[in-house]
């Protein structure tokens, strides 16, 4: 039976690959301060992630915010705040 190399498995997850942008980000920075850091990342994530589970649900926002956790008014909110709120089913 093969283990499987838990650093490998690591590198794979959603964390390691933004724990790997950021210093990466950071160290292009090349001395300039980082601002707004937090604001930057969510809205780096949110949008692809929001249209991915929303590709996922075929638009179907209830199924969608049961998949992300949230309620359909945020979603619809969210949605709407990055346009991607097309009038598909709700």
């Amino acid at each position: 039976m093969k283990s499987k190399d838990p650093k490998k498995e690591d590198r794979k997850s959603l964390k390691y690959q933004v724990g790997l942008a950021l210093r990466r980000y950071f160290k292009e920075l090349d001395g300039n301060k980082a601002t707004n850091v937090f604001e930057m990342v969510i809205k780096e994530v949110e949008r692809p992630m929001l249209e991915e589970v929303m590709k996922f649900c075929s638009g179907n926002k209830s199924q969608a915010s049961k998949i992300l956790g949230i309620n359909r008014v945020t979603l619809r909110t969210k949605l709407k705040q990055y346009n991607l709120d097309n009038g598909k089913k709700s």
